[in-house]
């Protein structure tokens, strides 16, 4: 195991290494993933001056590359990966998180009470209470918080909590009287208004309704944007990410990131997708912008929504939910506006990403790609798949179009998932494998702050579909769990793809730059159950170390 000693003479490497010198890694565990899924081991790297790899030596070969070095680090057996790739996140959204009201995992309405008491009297000064995290699956009478539950805690200032995934939020009165709701308040195409038995708000919105509360919140400055880039940034690099494909980049985030670019302070890379055709217009006008501050910033696609999420009961599905008859889902853009966005998006030369959960939103959102006459070249994704028609699972392939996935959603959603749906329509249900076995590439990703960042979790889920309690045992529908070599190249090499990055950042190969992380494990050598406690000992971007563990 990497010790103390080496951790602290990386780090004076990282301050006493002059600026023109070629450093060599040696005594490395190294391991990765191949294109093709397979593993490989490696160990020891030859990084040069510009933080690009210029040597790679396998682990059976014997070369010297000392002479070659102005600096060698004896990294005397440490377990090395490349650095890891977060598909699908939301960067500014996770460094609110961190410094807003964190109510994920909460069991019960009582304890999300407690949480919001504890933060508010720690934040008297706050003009909103916002934060998120619920989910009211995991409490046991499996209802909605209500506006009357936060009113016993804070009645005296607004209260503003999205769910886990950001499809639905609960406010208080003090909210819902800013934003004027009443009774007569009618919910907007594609979002609903949860409601008491007398037709009053109960104080839930879903999906596009959440706008009628949520637009009387205060934005947050450019100080606060900068606190916010700063904190996930940290977070990532504590999880072993390096890069990150940002689904949903708005005009200030992405003003927020070039500021932290310009002062040297962006020390992971972005991936950013519009959100939406706006801020893709307005920010990069008539195509994708070129990469900046050595490829740690683009703004190359842009994020559209067909639907919501399936715990909300949001995802656009082709048959009626098993739990609630009647009801399909909700389309968060009608069909006209998401092929004018997406035609406008391809017209422009921007990758398209459009999010789909349901089967019917995933069937559209391939005609659609159909209709664009999507290949290789445009290189378009869907973010989620978690939900598909078995008989539309060969068209992704057939297409050219990316699945980029969530492994860490089913084993969230499993026990849901088979409520919602009922057993006969799990066929395609976070079809990893099946994916995989017909041709269509893969990229893997958390969704965060939905879900935690920690890429290792979605790993252990990759390759066992067990949750965090290891249910059910054996795996759910475990035909569709993946070997360790191509859930690993789900989060490198593949995730780089699906954001245009590959042959700059996503493998340790030469030319490549040289983004790496120290674990505590060996991945191969240990029972897949125990992926997911993986500790990150050290990250690097571009040769330089930019976090240890204490």
């Amino acid at each position: 195991m990497i010790n103390k000693r080496l951790l602290a003479a990386c780090a004076a490497l990282a301050l006493a290494a002059p600026a023109a010198a070629d450093t060599l890694y040696t005594g490395m565990n190294g391991l990765q993933a191949s294109e093709d899924g397979s593993l490989t081991r490696f160990s020891a790297m030859l990084v040069g001056d510009d933080g690009r790899i210029l040597r790679m030596v396998g682990a059976d070969e014997m070369v010297d590359l000392a002479p070659a070095a102005d600096k060698v680090v004896d990294m005397e057996g440490a377990h090395v990966l490349p650095g890891l790739i977060d598909g699908h996140g939301h960067v500014i959204g996770l460094g609110m998180a961190v410094l807003q009201l964190d109510v994920t995992g909460t069991a019960s309405i009582e304890e999300l009470k407690e949480r919001l008491a504890t933060y508010a009297a720690a934040n008297p000064d706050l003009p909103w209470i916002t934060g998120r995290g619920w989910n009211q699956e995991m409490f046991a009478d499996k209802r909605f918080p209500t506006a009357a539950d936060l009113d016993a805690v804070v009645a005296d200032r607004p209260v503003w909590l999205g769910r886990v995934d950001g499809h639905a939020s609960v406010g208080n009165s003090a909210a819902l009287r800013i934003a004027g709701i009443t009774a007569a308040t009618e919910a907007p195409e594609g979002g609903a208004i949860e409601r008491l038995a007398d037709g009053s708000p109960a104080g839930v919105f879903v999906d596009t309704a959440e706008q009628l509360v949520a637009q009387h919140i205060p934005a947050p400055d450019a100080a606060m944007l900068d606190r916010a880039l700063s904190a996930a940034q940290v977070f990532m690099l504590s999880n072993g990410l390096t890069a990150v494909a940002d689904m949903g980049t708005s005009g200030p985030d992405w003003l927020a990131m070039r500021r932290a670019g310009d002062n040297g302070r962006l020390n992971v890379r972005i991936m950013s997708y519009s959100g939406g055709t706006e801020p893709a217009a307005t920010i990069a006008g008539t195509g994708p912008t070129p990469w900046l501050y050595d490829d740690r910033l683009r703004m190359g696609g842009v994020k559209l929504y067909s639907d919501g999420a399936l715990g909300s009961r949001g995802a656009l599905l082709k048959e009626d939910y098993a739990d609630s008859h009647g009801h399909r889902g909700l389309p968060v853009m009608s069909a006209a506006e998401l092929r004018e966005a997406a035609r406008w998006s391809n017209d422009h030369g921007f990758q398209l990403a459009i999010h789909a959960i349901g089967d019917a939103a995933n069937a559209e959102v391939v005609s659609i790609f159909e209709e664009l006459g999507n290949g290789a070249a445009a290189r378009h994704r869907i973010e989620h798949v978690q939900i598909l028609d078995v008989a539309d699972l060969p068209r992704l392939a057939a297409g050219d179009i990316i699945a980029s996935m969530q492994p860490v959603h089913q084993s969230s959603d499993w026990q849901m998932a088979e409520k919602r749906l009922g057993p006969g329509r799990l066929g395609g249900a976070y079809a990893w494998k099946s994916l995989l076995d017909t041709g269509t590439r893969l990229a893997f990703g958390s969704d965060f702050p939905v879900e935690h960042p920690n890429p290792f979790t979605g790993l252990k889920v990759a390759v066992t579909r067990e949750d965090a309690n290891n249910a059910p045992e054996g795996g759910w529908r475990e035909d569709e769990a993946l070997e360790l070599g191509e859930a690993l190249a789900g989060f490198t090499r593949w995730a780089a793809y699906a954001g245009e990055a590959e042959g700059r950042f996503g493998a340790l190969e030469v030319g490549q730059h040289a983004d790496f992380i120290v674990v505590d494990r060996d991945l191969e050598r240990i029972d897949p159950r125990d992926i997911a406690a993986t500790r990150i000992l050290a990250t690097f971007v571009g040769g330089e170390q930019v976090w240890a563990a204490d």
